[in-house]
């Protein structure tokens, strides 16, 4: 789907890929690209925030996008950055169009109001859940097994706190994915967060609670600190590190979700 807006070149505000992949994982990414729409301008901002983690997941793509032809997954991204709106937030949730973030304020994204909100909701965040929810209606009307895994990256270093994880994985109340492929990276030389460093309760587990766990589909967000993808070759080192825990994990966590 193409969306046009005015001042700005029409544009496509989520990306399908290898849609009719056979894993049983469907990727997401809410938080790919640090694009805005040519009408938004720099939204107050200096350039140096505008490619920063508070635009987007630096990486986080990277990752996806590898371990989507690993896995022979299907991978659904955003194309529009969290600074105009926030595809992993709820419509009501107080950060959705965020007016700070981190320690930056952001000046044309504060006082906005209900039209505006609504013309960002319609403009990424209602296409990116409605690919979302068509990938999984199709696949769970076929009879397929699914389980929703969230690809994100995070800062080192977050409002004056070093960050000792270089991965955490995210999860909610259903933890049978999430403790065997924990279990796996402890056996690495790796730091791992468990529900570091996030939890659901932080507000960042929008999409796998409405897509997955609503579902009763098997949902973990894993968020790998962005200074261990900091270019291509760690980006593909990583979905080859992460892939066979995830496919071993799911074997492990029983059932099926179909």
């Amino acid at each position: 789907m193409t969306i046009g807006i005015p001042g700005n070149d029409p544009f496509d505000p989520v990306t399908i890929l290898n849609k009719d992949g056979t894993s049983p994982f469907v990727l997401v990414c809410e938080h790919a690209s640090n694009f805005r729409p040519a009408a938004y301008g720099d939204l107050g901002l200096k350039a140096s925030d505008l490619e920063a983690h508070i635009a987007w997941d630096p990486g986080a793509l990277g990752v996806s996008t590898e371990l989507s032809k690993l896995l022979d997954a299907p991978l659904v991204h955003s194309n529009v950055s969290r600074l105009i709106i926030d595809c992993n937030r709820a419509e009501d949730a107080h950060d959705l169009v965020p007016s700070c973030s981190e320690l930056t304020n952001i000046p044309k994204n504060m006082g906005i109001d209900s039209e505006e909100r609504s013309r960002r909701i319609a403009l990424s965040h209602a296409p990116f859940h409605a690919a979302v929810e068509a990938i999984i209606e199709d696949r769970l009307a076929m009879g397929k097994e699914t389980a929703i895994v969230s690809l994100h990256s995070y800062t080192p270093i977050y409002k004056g706190f070093s960050r000792p994880w270089e991965i955490g994985l995210i999860y909610g109340q259903d933890a049978s994915l999430a403790k065997p492929a924990l279990k796996a990276l402890n056996a690495t030389p790796y730091n791992v967060g468990d529900n570091e460093p996030y939890s659901p309760s932080d507000g960042v587990y929008y999409t796998l609670h409405r897509h997955g766990e609503a579902r009763g589909l098997k949902s973990l967000m894993i968020e790998i600190r962005n200074d261990e993808i900091a270019d291509t070759a760690s980006e593909s080192a990583w979905a080859k590190r992460l892939a066979p825990i995830l496919t071993e994990a799911l074997e492990l966590s029983g059932g099926d979700n179909a």
